[in-house]
């Protein structure tokens, strides 16, 4: 029997690299909803387009009527919430899109759930499932040592990682209060192919290659934990297959890393990858700016109970997949031109200006 899922912002970088997975999985059928905002684009769904298992709507999770006549026409067994806004910077200009997407919008999805829930037959109520994906930046920041834990206390710093945290709680208080059978996920910093070049990696590989300062916050000794994105696609599936209802999973690559030694790792890539360029060696093209508000110093996630529990661990290193990345950016630049040539132009974002 072919399994139907509802994916939400499955034209974004998360999403569009699961929805791609998912199809290449055979015996599924995606109903793909985005509203298509400026990092949302069909150019990376172009591979599945055509697939008569995947079902491209245009629209937002803010439109209940909508989402309930999608549910009501294809019966999906899952729910995959990607829909977001993601960019911190872009939220610290601009935080009331960032509520209405990620705060509103999760609660509109979860209503439009909870009724088709309701409404479901018995048989197939027991199989249903609502996985929310968020942040590890809900957490806060972290000191010197430690890991950030299911357990540990939110502590939001930004309007982006606040707008996530009053999602995630909606989505337990759901489960809690309505017995919605819900899962959340805790990721931390993504990468990999098909992401906006707004954000680090993808941002620095472009600059790099035309030639351009490559901005590094503050003195470039923020802490993040990287995570292949198709590793974390890999561990989203393994949650919705095994994991227990109500329950909160970390997902961290294992890979902590100093924005500054990444943006030296892209670089030392770029020399090694492109002999020929005339911007080398590309380090020396890298700029101290201001640092933005509020940016939290380390972030670490502590990925054992998914590992114990459900048997999955991540497969790239940040060595392996921080090759693959550039290698994918080098070999796809039309694309990244494509996406960029909207309203995004590489400019500094985050300085809480208007």
């Amino acid at each position: 029997m072919t399994q139907v899922y509802l994916v939400t912002g499955g034209a974004g970088f998360i999403g569009s690299n699961f929805v791609l997975g998912l199809i290449g999985r055979g015996d599924v059928r995606v109903v793909n909803l985005d509203a298509l905002t400026y990092a949302g684009n069909l150019d990376t769904l172009a591979p599945v387009m055509d697939d008569p298992n995947h079902v491209f709507v245009h629209g937002s999770i803010q439109d209940r009527a909508l989402v309930k006549d999608l549910m009501d026409r294809h019966r999906p067994s899952a729910v995959i919430n990607f829909a977001a806004e993601s960019h911190v910077d872009r939220s610290i200009d601009s935080p009331g899109e960032f509520i209405q997407t990620n705060v509103v919008g999760t609660f509109e999805l979860l209503e439009a759930f909870r009724n088709y829930h309701a409404a479901s037959p018995d048989k197939d109520r027991a199989s249903l499932r609502f996985l929310h994906v968020s942040t590890d930046e809900v957490y806060g920041s972290l000191g010197a040592k430690g890991y950030f834990t299911e357990e540990t206390p939110y502590a939001p710093s930004s309007p982006y990682s606040a707008s996530k945290a009053g999602a995630d709680h909606l989505v337990r208080a759901y489960h809690h209060t309505y017995g919605l059978p819900v899962l959340i996920t805790n990721c931390s910093n993504n990468y990999g192919p098909y992401q906006f070049p707004e954000k680090l990696i993808p941002l620095i590989i472009q600059k790099a290659l035309a030639g351009e300062p490559l901005p590094v916050y503050g003195d470039g000794m923020q802490v993040r934990d990287w995570l292949y994105v198709e590793d974390h696609c890999r561990a989203i599936l393994t949650v919705l297959d095994r994991g227990t209802v109500g329950e909160v999973y970390n997902i961290g690559g294992h890979n902590e890393m100093a924005n500054l030694d990444v943006v030296k790792t892209i670089c030392g890539l770029l020399d090694e990858m492109v002999p020929d360029s005339s911007h080398k060696p590309h380090a020396s093209l890298i700029r101290f700016v201001e640092d933005r508000p509020g940016h939290d110093r380390r972030y670490a996630i502590d990925a054992g109970k998914l590992q114990r529990e459900l048997g999955w661990k991540p497969e790239e290193t940040f060595v392996t997949g921080i090759r693959k990345t550039v290698r994918w950016y080098l070999d796809h630049r039309d694309w990244v031109e494509r996406v960029a040539s909207g309203e995004y132009r590489g400019e500094r974002l985050g300085l809480g200006e208007k």
